[in-house]
């Protein structure tokens, strides 16, 4: 029994490793979506969202631009037969003088 319990938490580990993670995604003009994914249902969601936050700042950062998020939307548990913790931010950079940039209206779904 023990075994198979070393070997679960083995495998589990392993595939952490296997993340999807698409990286910054143009949908849009100056609109993009980035995601997270976890490999398995035993990690949780943990910060799967901060991780999507934090690139699509940078990138936005990179370009000399602002964040303004859009929409975010996290998949919904029991995280079982592939439906993993995942996160999804679609955003745009924009300028910091764009109307458009202004306090966020999420749209989470």
């Amino acid at each position: 029994m023990r075994m198979i319990l070393l070997a679960s938490i083995a495998a589990a580990t392993a595939l952490q490793g296997c993340a999807s993670n698409s990286g910054v995604v143009p949908i849009g003009q100056d609109t993009f979506m980035v995601t997270r994914q976890a490999a398995t249902g035993f990690s949780g969601s943990g910060t799967l969202k901060a991780e999507a936050f934090q690139e699509a700042n940078q990138y936005c950062a990179s370009q000399g631009r602002k964040l303004q998020v859009m929409s975010t939307q996290e998949a919904a548990p029991p995280f079982v037969f592939g439906n993993f913790p995942k996160a999804e931010v679609q955003f745009m950079c924009l300028a910091g003088n764009d109307p458009e940039f202004g306090r966020p209206k999420l749209i989470a779904k």
